[in-house]
Parts: structure tokens; C-alpha cells; sequence
């Protein structure tokens, strides 16, 4: 029976791989920024995005959605929680993460905050060269 679980979950997670708007969050390799900046282009493109995260990357995943939403850019479409087995080479049996997946849209005000963003930009950048 474990074997079946743990081969689903498999299945599920390379699922997951094809998703184009999907970004799967560590809480270690990349500053917060990096990834509401990354939220904002996958959802100009694809005009939604999916955080993705595990374990002690929650906290980051929620945050950058916070940041997001607070500031206008994104509305929150769908929450889903659940745990996976993950194997774990010190234990040599899996280990159960939480994981937690944030659906996020583009709020009404998304392209507006993004030209005035990008305006704000080439002012800036012509200020430094004069």
C-alpha cells in the first residue's frame, strides 16, 4: 500500500513540472523579492500564477502572496493544502511535508500598477545618466 502512495505522489509532483505558471518556492536559495518579482511577470503572461511550497518554505510562499495582494497586484483565487511523502535518505522511510499551493489572478489594477512601475523605472534610469 505504501508503494502506491508514494508512486502517485510521484505522479502528482512530475505533474506539477508541466504547469508553465507554476513557481515552486525553497526558502533557502532565493530572496523574497525574486520571486514577487517573478509572480508579477508569470502572471503578465499567463494572467495567473501558482506558489508552490514545502515544509519550512510555507511561511515564504505566504508572504510573497501578502506582498502581492497588499499591494494591488494580485487577487487570491484558490488555497489548497495537503502533505506529501517525501523519501528521506537519513531515515530510509518518508517523511510527511505539508505543502500549501496559492492560486493568484491578476487584479483589475494589474497592468495600470505595472506601466506606472515600468514609467518609474525609465525616469530613474535616464535620471542616472544625465
Amino acid at each position: 500500500m505504501e508503494e502506491i502512495t508514494e508512486g502517485v505522489n510521484k505522479m502528482n509532483l512530475a505533474g506539477d513540472t508541466y504547469k508553465k505558471n507554476l513557481i515552486q518556492v525553497s526558502n533557502t536559495k532565493k530572496p523574497l523579492f525574486f520571486y514577487v518579482n517573478l509572480a508579477k511577470r508569470y502572471m503578465q503572461q499567463y494572467n495567473e500564477v501558482e506558489l508552490s511550497a514545502l515544509g519550512m518554505a510555507i511561511a515564504t510562499v505566504v508572504t510573497v502572496a501578502e506582498i502581492l495582494k497588499n499591494n494591488g497586484f494580485a487577487v487570491e483565487k484558490k488555497i489548497m493544502t495537503s502533505t506529501v511523502d517525501i523519501k528521506d535518505d537519513s531515515r530510509g522511510r518518508p517523511v510527511q511535508k505539508a505543502k500549501i499551493e496559492i492560486m493568484l489572478g491578476k487584479s483589475e489594477k494589474f497592468d495600470e500598477l505595472m506601466a506606472a512601475a515600468a514609467e518609474e523605472k525609465q525616469a530613474a534610469e535616464a535620471q542616472e545618466q544625465s
